[in-house]
């Protein structure tokens, strides 16, 4: 298995950002896939989640109605649109494929400051 995230940086509270994964190693149509997260000083925790074919999708009450994922199948990639950022949003923000075990990426930073 491999998770590539992109997409961090450094963003103004209110702003957006677009997290992009590229999955590989396997059959990734077949499973579900996550965005976590884990802040300075805090347990790591998941965000947000879809199912294999995109229909059902969950969220973390603290990012509900702000943060957005996405998967496109042909592409083996997933995405996480995230709105209305606040600086307790920051973080490194990880890939999960839900495979056996589960397996994260090796995350992208984000901070949302001023």
């Amino acid at each position: 298995v491999q998770l590539v995230e992109s997409g961090g940086g450094l963003v103004q509270p209110g702003g957006s950002l677009r997290l992009s994964c590229a999955a590989s190693g396997f059959t990734f149509s077949n499973y579900g896939m996550s965005w976590g997260r884990q802040a300075p000083g805090k347990e790591r925790e998941l965000v947000a989640t879809i199912t294999t074919g995109g229909v059902l999708r969950t969220y973390a009450d603290s990012v509900k109605g702000r943060f957005t994922i996405s998967r496109d199948n042909a592409k083996n990639m997933v995405y996480l649109q995230m709105n209305s950022l606040k600086p307790e949003d920051t973080a490194v923000y990880y890939c999960v494929a839900l495979v056996p075990g589960n397996y994260w990426g090796q995350g992208t930073q984000v901070t949302v400051s001023s």
